[in-house]
């Protein structure tokens, strides 16, 4: 009789949700969607990766709750390590924008992902149901020979295919991030001879480029260099610092300022007189 009513408190207990796990559960299931569909709706690559990875974290505290603790370690270890930075090396390889996504360079792929889309669906939905209808085995069958075995169990048993089927897919990815990358070269790279003749003919910067700073007061590289003129030469400081507007003014009412506030500084100091004294 002990035995009967130990064996129903388990199976209510299996079937039954705490407060803590419900709140648990809304909260953070929230998040998850939430981030799922920024994944998909974000217009840049690299935050719809960061989205995902995210989702990814959740879905191994959902593991580690349930008491799938190897599994939960594993989501982290492996896909939101190592598979999510496989993505953002891909994305970073191939250099995906959001200019690119406007682009359909294969035909009929649009209504191939609504197909894939709706089959999935499908099978989510049935997963779902069938979690309905049948009974739970609950955490202590599942992990009666140990969490680590019952996993590798189902793996190379039941799940050997789909488990064959994800890692080929993984390696197609890194396969193909490689060939997208690769450029094959079709003629001769030009010699630094050949380059300089060239830009004799086009007359465009016959001199090497001024470094970043130089004939400037200071070296660094949001200042550019000033050409024999006096003026600064917008090609000593890179493109992204130009975009963001990060160039510091090195004009003559600007270095004419800090002349001026040097020497205000210089003689608060006292270091007026000794810089006079020398200059006789």
């Amino acid at each position: 009789m002990t035995a009967q009513l130990a064996a129903h408190s388990t199976s209510l207990a299996a079937y039954s949700t705490s407060t803590g796990e419900a709140f648990q559960f809304w909260v953070l299931g929230t998040v998850a969607v939430i981030g799922a569909l920024c994944t998909v709706f974000m217009k840049k690559s690299v935050h719809s990766a960061l989205c995902l990875a995210g989702t990814m974290i959740i879905l191994a505290v959902f593991y580690l709750a349930n008491g799938a603790y190897f599994l939960g370690i594993v989501q982290v270890v492996v896909y939101t390590g190592a598979i999510m930075m496989l993505f953002l090396f891909v994305v970073m390889l191939v250099g995906v924008t959001a200019a690119d996504s406007l682009t359909e360079t294969i035909k009929g792929q649009r209504w191939l992902a609504l197909l894939c889309g709706l089959g999935f669906g499908i099978l989510l939905c049935a997963g779902i149901g069938n979690a309905s209808l049948n009974e739970f085995n609950g955490l202590a069958q599942a992990n009666a020979g140990g969490n680590v075995e019952g996993l590798a169990t189902l793996i190379f048993t039941k799940y050997v295919f789909a488990f064959e089927i994800t890692g080929a897919l993984l390696i197609t990815a890194a396969v193909g991030a490689m060939v997208l990358t690769h450029r094959e070269r079709t003629e001769r790279a030009k010699t630094q001879r050949e380059m300089a003749e060239e830009r004799v003919r086009k007359n465009v910067q016959l001199p090497p480029l001024p470094a970043p700073g130089v004939y400037a007061r200071h070296n660094a590289v949001d200042i550019p260099g000033l050409l024999p003129d006096g003026t600064p030469s917008e090609l000593t400081v890179i493109k992204t610092l130009r975009d963001r507007g990060q160039i510091r003014d090195v004009s003559d009412e600007a270095l004419k300022d800090l002349k001026a506030l040097e020497q205000r500084s210089g003689e608060r100091l006292g270091r007026g007189d000794r810089a006079e004294e020398a200059a006789k």
